[in-house]
C-alpha cells in the first residue's frame, strides 16, 4: 500500500471508515468486525476513522479493543476521531456544539474510549452555525500543545471557514463526502482551499454509500436500521435518474476487468489534489476488493468519460435529510 500526506501525518493512500461497524448500516458484529480491522492492517490500511457519535461511542471502544489485542498495532495505525454532534439516544435528532467546553470534554471522553493517550487526527465533525470557528480551533491548538491531540481536521467546512480556521492553527485535513455522485467540493471553493494552504483531503463515502458499487438497485433492498431509508437519492425519480448513470460506469468496469466499486474508487484516487478515500465495509471480502483499487490506474480518456457519466452540478438528489445537513458547509 502507497502512503499519501494529510498536512504532517503520513497515512496509507486508502483509509478504512469503521462507522457501520457500529450503527446506522444494520446491525453489526463485533467479531467479524476486529477480524476486518486485523485485515485492514495486514493490507497496510493505516487510517482508521471513527467518531465520538458512532454507536453513542460503541465505535471508538469498538477501536480501543482492536489496538488491545497486539501490542504493536498502536503503533502501526493512523487514528482519527471526531466530536461535535451531540446526539439524542433513540432519536435522529442532533445538536452541533463546537464551544471550547465542549471541545474538551469531548476530547478527554474519546481518549478513555479509544484507551489511547493522543489522537493522531482530531476533527471538528460539523460546524456550529453562528459560532467562530476560531474558538473551537484555539481550543483544539490548546490540545496540541498538551499532547492530547496531533493534528486538527475540520468536516464538511466551507472554503471560508477552513481559510478563517488555518489562520488559527493549521489545518491538517478537510473531511468531506467526495465521490462521483458527490461532488460539491470542487464547485464550492473547498478544493482550490485545501491545494492553496497545503491542507489533505480525506473522501468519505467515495462509493456513494454503496450505490456505486452497484449492488444497491432498489430502495426495498435496505434492512432495519439502514439510514440510507431516508435519504432522498435513494427514492424516486432521482434513484431512477442514478442507476441510469450508474450503468455507464458498469459497463466501463466490465471492459477495464474491474468492479464497479473499484473503478469509482480509482476515479477518487487518480484525483490530482491526492485524496485518501475511506470506504467503509463490516466484510473482509469487500475490504480486500477496494484495497485492490489503489492499483488501478485509469487514463485520460476514462477519466473524462467518468467525469460526463456523473458530472459535477449535476443534481442526484439531497444528500441528507434537512436534519442530517445541519452544520454541512458552514
Amino acid at each position: 500500500m502507497q502512503t499519501r500526506n494529510l498536512g504532517t501525518l503520513e497515512v496509507s493512500s486508502l483509509g478504512l471508515g469503521c462507522m457501520g461497524m457500529s450503527e446506522f448500516y444494520g446491525r453489526g458484529d463485533d467479531a467479524e468486525s476486529l477480524r476486518v480491522l486485523a485485515r485492514a492492517l495486514e493490507l497496510g490500511v493505516s487510517l482508521l476513522d471513527t467518531a465520538d457519535m458512532y454507536g453513542m461511542g460503541h465505535n471508538e471502544e469498538l477501536l480501543a479493543r482492536f489496538i488491545r489485542e497486539e501490542a504493536t498495532r498502536r503503533e502501526r495505525i493512523v487514528i482519527a476521531t471526531k466530536f461535535g454532534i451531540r446526539r439524542i439516544e433513540g432519536r435522529y435528532e442532533r445538536r452541533i456544539d463546537n464551544s471550547p467546553a465542549y471541545v474538551r470534554a469531548a476530547c478527554e471522553a474519546s481518549l478513555k474510549r479509544l484507551g489511547v493517550d493522543s489522537i493522531d487526527l482530531y476533527y471538528i465533525h460539523r460546524i456550529e452555525p453562528g459560532r467562530p470557528i476560531e474558538e473551537a480551533v484555539g481550543a483544539m491548538a490548546e490540545l496540541v500543545r498538551e499532547g492530547k491531540i496531533r493534528a486538527i481536521g475540520l468536516s464538511e467546512p466551507s472554503a471560508a471557514t477552513l481559510e478563517r480556521a488555518h489562520k488559527v492553527h493549521p489545518i491538517c485535513a478537510v473531511q468531506s463526502e467526495y465521490s462521483l455522485w458527490t461532488r460539491d467540493p470542487e464547485i464550492d471553493g473547498v478544493f482550490d482551499a485545501c491545494s492553496r494552504l497545503g491542507v489533505g483531503f480525506v473522501a468519505y463515502s467515495p462509493l456513494g454509500r454503496g450505490f456505486l458499487t452497484g449492488a444497491l438497485k432498489d430502495s426495498t433492498q435496505l434492512g432495519e436500521g439502514d439510514v440510507r431509508g431516508m435519504m432522498p437519492r435513494f427514492q424516486g425519480d432521482y434513484a431512477l435518474e442514478n442507476l441510469r448513470r450508474l450503468e455507464l460506469i458498469e459497463a466501463m468496469a466490465v471492459e477495464k476487468g474491474c468492479t464497479t466499486a473499484q473503478m469509482a474508487l480509482a476515479w477518487v484516487l487518480a484525483n490530482p489534489l491526492g485524496i485518501v478515500p475511506i470506504p467503509g465495509t463490516k466484510r473482509i471480502k469487500y475490504l480486500e476488493e477496494n484495497v485492490e483499487a489503489a492499483g488501478i490506474l485509469l487514463g485520460v480518456e476514462e477519466m473524462a468519460r467518468l467525469d460526463a457519466a456523473f458530472p459535477a452540478g449535476a443534481d442526484y438528489g439531497p444528500r441528507y435529510t434537512a436534519e442530517g445537513m445541519k452544520g454541512v458547509g458552514e
